[in-house]
């Protein structure tokens, strides 16, 4: 059987690829309230029609643009974590990469401004639980696995440091592009110092 795409596929998976770059420019310029279809579809020479074969509405062609930045983010972070020589190595160099996200203008407007209003508070909370939380908490598992920490109830833990990234990740999506270095070094600087008291003390063996 041929994998080759037919003309009319590929023209699909393009012409949905150009909506959804449209969107993600439109969305973080003029917010999910100020942003109309015909818009984004005028940006590229489409109908509205194109859109709804592709998206059955706004809230849907918004959670698609979402769903991709935060799909790119958790790659992202988790390719540097695997590149990293050691768990402990590798939880901060997955935070670096996060943090640095958080700082670009287009990734820090849509999902920490824009994401609560377009897909609802309840839905965006699930939504940054199904791409982050099980980075979060593989991540500190491998921690507790390496003894880098003291043995800690995963669940508990991983959702303070979930909520402590949650945290940054607003206040540098809110913060000027003159204030970002600063906020991104400073929140760096004091989850580290947190996540960093709960390795063992000196001349103990972590349980984990």
């Amino acid at each position: 059987m041929s994998t080759v795409k037919s003309r009319r596929e590929q023209y699909s998976e393009a012409t949905r690829a150009a909506l959804l770059a449209a969107a993600t420019r439109r969305f973080a310029e003029h917010g999910f309230a100020g942003t109309a279809l015909e818009d984004i579809a005028g940006d590229i020479q489409a109908t509205r029609g194109a859109i709804y074969h592709h998206f059955a509405s706004k809230t849907a062609l918004f959670e698609a643009v979402f769903e991709q930045l935060e799909t790119e983010a958790m790659e992202l972070s988790a390719s540097a974590a695997a590149r990293a020589a050691d768990p402990w190595s590798a939880a901060f160099a997955a935070l670096d990469v996060f943090l640095d996200r958080c700082c670009d203008p287009v990734y820090g407007t849509l999902v920490w401004r824009e994401a609560p209003l377009a897909l609802g508070w309840l839905r965006w909370q699930a939504a940054e639980e199904q791409y982050a939380y099980g980075l979060v908490e593989q991540l500190i598992k491998a921690l507790v696995e390496g003894g880098d920490i003291d043995d800690q109830p995963l669940e508990t833990t991983t959702r303070l440091v979930f909520g402590m990234l949650g945290t940054a990740g607003m206040a540098l999506a809110e913060a000027s592009d003159v204030d970002k270095p600063r906020l991104k070094a400073e929140y760096a600087a004091v989850i580290g110092r947190m996540v960093s008291g709960l390795r063992p003390a000196v001349g103990e063996v972590s349980a984990g």
